[in-house]
């Protein structure tokens, strides 16, 4: 019987996804589902989530709950993490604390000073639970979602080269099916091929019936001033190339758009939305809780959706296919950094996971691709080092921190992070650092 293992499951709604989406697939319907959080409430909530969906699909999945990690990852063939360390009270430090100083964010959960200190948190767990799967289950697929992406699988990859590890990200698909709606084309429909890295990968191919559906795209913009208002468009018009991630996000990874109010009321820009989002799931969690309470059913999305599900179909039936996923620069990607962690289509079957090598991006996309991947590189090297001055150094190579701070500002805001961030980090990293060296 094939074992799935969900690690941080008490994502009310994006497990309950999964879970429906793997429940779909009519060979998947007796696998075995172990989830594990450390949360209790979190967890009961995902294990009535479950039973309601394995109860409702009418399959025969095996469902099982606690809190011992290492228990429920005993035999499992696949692990999906989905971690989120320090929750929102971690995430509201991440952005209050540098709009304090006059760094603006939208969502700070991927590159920058809020994807810095999101992995710093989040890796010393990734080691104990890669450290976990090396002894219980070594074989197992290890498939991300928790950002920061590039960071994560990043360190996986360092601390853990042996364990299968693939970052999982719906941006790709979701950018498509926006690009589509917008030009009146069935995404179905749609040929499509993207690279670069998460969150800010580049629609290469977009075609229907061999047709370039990017005059389409053009041609839509420019009938609609107001598009134009979009951090989308604007890096499209400038790049030639649609980014992979929302505005809101992709606005974050740039100089070019939250440096001041004209800027941000230009592009139509929410700093710190990321903090009612993440207040808007915490009352889904409580919705979800309640309507488990009373029996009442869950909203349901029946179809294999996200690419979890995808990839565990595939390897456990051969059946082949092609999704985008996230893993190590192995000579995939030529213009880019070999050991970056980029995104790219692989094909998935019974042989596992295989990227498909892209050969160069265009010399504008890798170009603007390199400060995002040097924030990562820094950011690894600092905790894999215990270096703490190299922190400060990842944030510094931030364009957006750096086109608003100054450099002495940066260290000091870094150094508040650490305070408040607290023993969620690396003793090594827990000091303030001078802003001289010399």
């Amino acid at each position: 019987m094939t074992k799935v293992t969900l690690i941080g499951a008490g994502s009310a709604v994006f497990t309950r996804q999964l879970i429906a989406d793997l429940l779909s697939f009519t060979e998947l319907a007796d696998i075995e589902i172990s989830l594990q959080d450390v949360d209790g409430a979190r967890l009961a909530v995902a294990a009535a989530t479950a039973r309601q969906v394995n109860e409702r699909f009418g399959t025969r999945a095996t469902i099982t709950a606690g809190f011992d990690r290492k228990a429920a990852l005993v035999g499992s063939d696949f692990v999906i993490n989905m971690i989120q360390v320090g929750g929102i009270e971690a995430t509201r430090k991440d952005l209050l604390i540098p709009a304090a100083y006059g760094l603006n964010q939208v969502i700070g959960d991927t590159t920058g000073v809020g994807g810095v200190f999101r992995a710093l948190r989040t890796f010393p767990v990734l080691t104990s639970i890669l450290a976990d799967i090396r002894d219980v289950c070594p074989d197992a697929y290890f498939l991300n979602y928790t950002n920061p992406m590039a960071m994560n699988v990043g360190w996986a990859a360092a601390v853990a080269p042996e364990i299968k590890t693939v970052g999982l990200c719906h941006s790709i698909s979701k950018t498509v099916q926006s690009m589509s709606a917008l030009v009146g084309v069935p995404f179905e429909e749609t040929h499509y091929r993207a690279a670069g890295v998460n969150h800010q990968a580049w629609i290469l191919e977009w075609s229907r019936n061999g047709e370039d559906l990017y005059q389409l795209l053009r041609a839509r913009i420019a009938a609609d001033p107001e598009l134009e208002r979009r951090v989308r468009v604007e890096i499209f018009r400038r790049i030639g190339y649609y980014p992979t991630e929302s505005s809101e996000h992709s606005a974050e990874y740039l100089s070019w758009f939250l440096r001041s109010p004209d800027q941000i009321d230009r592009y139509r820009l929410t700093p710190l939305a990321y903090i009612g989002i993440s207040e808007t799931n915490v009352d889904t969690f409580a919705a979800a809780q309640q309507a488990l309470a009373t029996g009442a059913p869950l909203e349901l999305e029946r179809g294999a959706i996200e690419y979890a599900p995808q990839i565990i179909h595939s390897i456990v039936t051969g059946e082949s296919r092609v999704i985008h996923a996230n893993v190590v620069n192995a000579g995939l990607i030529d213009n880019l950094p070999s050991g970056a962690v980029i995104e790219v289509p692989c094909t998935v079957d019974a042989a596992g996971v295989t990227p498909h090598a892209m050969g160069s991006l265009p010399a504008q996309c890798a170009a603007l691709n390199r400060p995002y991947l040097s924030v990562a590189e820094l950011t690894i090297e600092a905790a894999l080092t215990g270096n703490p001055r190299m922190v400060r150094q990842a944030v510094l190579m931030d364009p957006n921190a750096s086109s608003i701070l100054r450099p002495d500002q940066i260290w000091d805001m870094c150094n508040a992070l650490v305070r408040a961030h607290g023993n969620l980090l690396d003793e090594t990293l827990r000091v303030d650092v001078a802003a001289e060296a010399l």
